[in-house]
């Protein structure tokens, strides 16, 4: 039985923390601050997870101190920089509060196999497919081999999926069976920083390049430094950016905004997205430069709807990890909901799998998640709805109507007319709302048409 030192200066979180981790059967034992955790002999553990700001001297005062054990750093979202910086002194990894029980639990179990005296061939750069990743379809078997091949390789990388297919996934195990294992993991989902932050997040700023820019800050590439940087979404990177992670992987430089300096990076690139970057490129809307740098090598995630030999198995290890979530262990699917989940086409993919059965097992009122309580019986259109749709179907050409499915004729149908109508327009012709309308864009991967003047380069 693995022994786990918890310090956390936070009764609440400590014993919460405890009470989960002793669930998966490790020993545990509790400090609340860095002194209190020295007295207890920190070598005398397997792991030691702490918190980074403690009362007394911060959390990463433990990596020296309890060398050779691993230590995992607890931290905010809001502390993503100080995650980075402990990273740099030594901790194995970082867990962003409030932190999510299954994520912990994948963490430490594999912090404590990597760190075993006997189980370094579990962490070696040739092992087999990721544990985190799961299915043994013959799509992903290729997805396996393509990682196993490419990690050692230290090329720069683009993972193309539909949203929802694990695309972070492929990055952390293409991470794991690289030389730069050791170093640091940067994430970042492009689409989540505004556009007007986004240079200085990925690239740092000097003290006064901006308003508000109080103190010099280092940016998370060169916070990637030695490691891996992951760009997930990043066809939403603003075109400015794009200029400067070219030079990036053009020269290894970057340039802080407000600074005439330039510093030298050793990052390995894993970009990520599920829109068509080199129809992009012909739009104006990507540097075609930069997709060559990112496209020498490309892994293709499928599809859920393509792994029909994998659903089931994924979903019996999703309903598993909902079930310790909600304490409803010993839950099962019936044969009808096994059906419907065959059978569903999941255009959300792996995550729409993961929230039908979270609502399965909050909803289920027996031992047996039933059809009705996944909830992915798919409304019919209403007439108002259909007669707009209808409508606008006459615009495509009679031949090509039987050849058309539903997000065929969707894609077709607005890049035909999106010159000519608004985005109201569209929606009400399609007989949808404009949410829906945008949320469609996003999935397919259709960009919106030009509505300012373009820029140049």
């Amino acid at each position: 039985m693995s022994r786990i030192l918890i310090v956390e200066d936070e009764a609440i979180i400590r014993s919460a923390l405890r009470r989960l981790l002793e669930r998966h059967d490790y020993q545990i034992s509790e400090a609340g601050s860095v002194e209190e955790a020295l007295s207890l002999d920190p070598k005398r553990f397997d792991l030691i997870i702490s918190d980074l700001r403690l009362p007394g001297p911060p959390g990463t005062d433990l990596i020296d101190a309890a060398d050779p054990v691993p230590v995992l750093i607890m931290t905010s979202y809001a502390s993503m920089r100080s995650a980075v910086e402990a990273l740099k002194q030594g901790a194995v990894d970082y867990i962003a509060k409030p932190f999510d029980h299954d994520e912990l639990i994948k963490t430490v179990a594999t912090t404590l196999r990597c760190h075993a005296p006997t189980s370094q061939e579990a962490c070696a750069p040739n092992s087999a497919a990721p544990q985190e990743m799961i299915g043994d379809c013959p799509a992903m078997q290729i997805v396996y081999d393509r990682i196993r091949k490419t990690a050692p390789a230290d090329v720069t990388v683009l993972v193309h999926g539909e949203s929802g297919t694990g695309k972070e996934l492929v990055a952390r195990a293409l991470h794991r069976q690289s030389r730069r294992a050791n170093s640091p993991l940067i994430c970042v989902n492009c689409a989540a920083i505004p556009e007007t932050l986004i240079e200085s997040e990925l690239f740092g700023h000097e003290k006064g390049a901006f308003t508000g820019a109080s103190a010099a800050r280092t940016g998370l590439v060169e916070a990637a430094d030695g490691g891996t940087l992951f760009l997930d979404e990043i066809g939403e990177l603003p075109l400015d950016a794009q200029a400067r992670l070219l030079r990036v992987l053009q020269e290894g430089e970057i340039r802080k905004v407000g600074s005439v300096e330039t510093r030298h990076v050793n990052v390995r690139l894993i970009a990520a997205t599920h829109r068509d970057l080199h129809a992009l490129s012909r739009s104006g809307e990507f540097r075609l430069d930069l997709y060559y740098r990112l496209n020498v090598m490309q892994i293709d995630l499928p599809p859920l709807r393509e792994r029909e030999d994998d659903i089931l198995k994924i979903a019996d290890i999703l309903l598993d990890s909902a079930c310790r979530r909600h304490a409803r262990e010993g839950l099962k699917l019936s044969r009808a909901a096994r059906r419907e989940i065959r059978d569903y086409p999941w255009p959300g993919n792996v995550r729409e799998l993961e929230n039908a059965l979270e609502r399965g097992v909050i909803l289920a009122e027996s031992h047996l998640i039933h059809p009705e309580d996944l909830g992915l019986a798919t409304p019919k259109p209403s007439l108002n709805a259909s007669k707009p749709a209808a409508t606008a179907l006459h615009s495509v050409p009679k031949d090509a109507e039987e050849d058309l499915s539903l997000e065929d004729y969707f894609q077709h149908f607005v890049l035909e007319h999106q010159e000519q109508m608004s985005e109201t327009e569209l929606a009400q012709k399609l007989g949808v709302s404009r949410k829906c309308l945008w949320e469609r864009r996003q999935r397919l991967g259709i960009p919106r048409r030009k509505t300012s003047r373009t820029r140049t380069n």
